[in-house]
């Protein structure tokens, strides 16, 4: 009897042990073919602006390179926070991803108290993909060619100037902040926050506020047009599409340095395997002289970054956003 039940018992084991190894090797292999689904790229913004449309670049190629439908969805409100807080619930399984500017950092460093997900533990990086400088822009009858004259303005004449921003806590409104904070202005020059690049552009245009920095995208149009007139570059070097216009460095800002930078999230806990999938189709992409084409006439430049080392960027800009935050006293109201 005893030797019944302990064979038994080793029967019942190693089916237990099978079953389990059936179940794992299946769970590897759903992996390892994935995707055999549509996957959804969720942009927390409206169509049209920056992230949307270098989003559905991304998303085109990417269908081509896993040969799975990929579809763009719109989740927009709240300064990207609640296509983020949907995307943070999902499966976490490869078909719901999320693409997204800088402002998914900065917005975890404004909205601390209010804020529904952790921007960093809710969240794996699996690739950085672009980044691309901002235009520091005003309009034409402000009487500026060029940085310094339009600060003699405002320290002139404070009450007769505005900032505008299309999105509380994005790289335009931060690099407004401390170009006024380093200018000793921040208390007497308002930045006016708008729900979105193209209302805000339609009063700078309009004259209804003074200036804004602003992603090339959305802005380069107009200062081709004449409706706007180029101070400044926010980037490291000259943009060839603006090679007259000055950086904000050359322009006597020796440490300023901005770019609306764009990657690539999935849910925390997606299997490894489906990240490394997905990063090395990023790296691909963003290693085509098409894409890279693309985006500079965009205004954006190809800045892949692995999954580890977007990681550590993330880490290095948001250390770098709060000391902005902390030194311009950016609050919500």
């Amino acid at each position: 009897m005893k030797h019944t039940t302990r064979r038994t018992f080793i029967s019942t084991t190693l089916a237990a042990l099978g079953a389990a190894g059936v179940a794992f090797s299946g769970a590897a292999s759903a992996q390892g073919e994935y995707p055999t689904r549509p996957i959804t790229i969720v942009v927390p913004h409206a169509p049209g602006g920056a992230v949307d449309s270098t989003a559905r670049l991304f998303a085109d190629k990417l269908r081509d390179e896993l040969k799975q439908s990929v579809v763009v969805e719109n989740r927009a409100g709240a300064s990207g926070m609640i296509g983020a807080a949907h995307v943070a619930r999902a499966d976490a399984d490869g078909y719901t991803l999320y693409f997204n500017a800088s402002i998914h950092s900065i917005n975890s460093l404004l909205y601390k108290k209010t804020i529904k997900f952790d921007a960093v533990k809710d969240f794996t990086p699996i690739s950085m993909l672009a980044q691309g400088a901002l235009i520091f822009s005003v309009h034409p009858q402000v009487p500026a060619s060029n940085v310094k004259d339009f600060v003699s303005l405002l320290k002139n004449e404070p009450k007769k100037y505005t900032f505008v921003t299309s999105g509380f806590g994005s790289a335009g409104h931060l690099a407004a902040a401390q170009f006024l904070y380093e200018t000793s202005l921040s208390s007497q020059i308002p930045i006016v926050l708008y729900k979105g690049a193209a209302p805000a552009l339609q009063d700078l245009v309009g004259g209804q506020v003074s200036a804004m920095m602003d992603p090339m995208l959305s802005s380069l149009p107009h200062v081709k047009a004449g409706k706007l007139r180029a101070l400044a570059v926010t980037g490291r070097e000259r943009s060839p599409l603006l090679p007259d216009v000055p950086t904000m460095r050359e322009s006597g800002f020796k440490d300023f340095e901005f770019y609306s930078w764009y990657g690539l999230w999935s849910p925390a806990k997606v299997p490894t395997e489906i990240v490394k999938k997905l990063d090395a189709a990023s790296a691909k992409i963003m290693a085509s002289a098409e894409v890279k084409e693309r985006l500079a006439s965009l205004g954006f430049e190809a800045a892949y970054k692995n999954s580890a080392d977007f990681a550590k960027y993330i880490d290095s800009e948001m250390a770098r956003y709060q000391k902005v935050i902390d030194a311009a006293h950016i609050t919500v109201e």
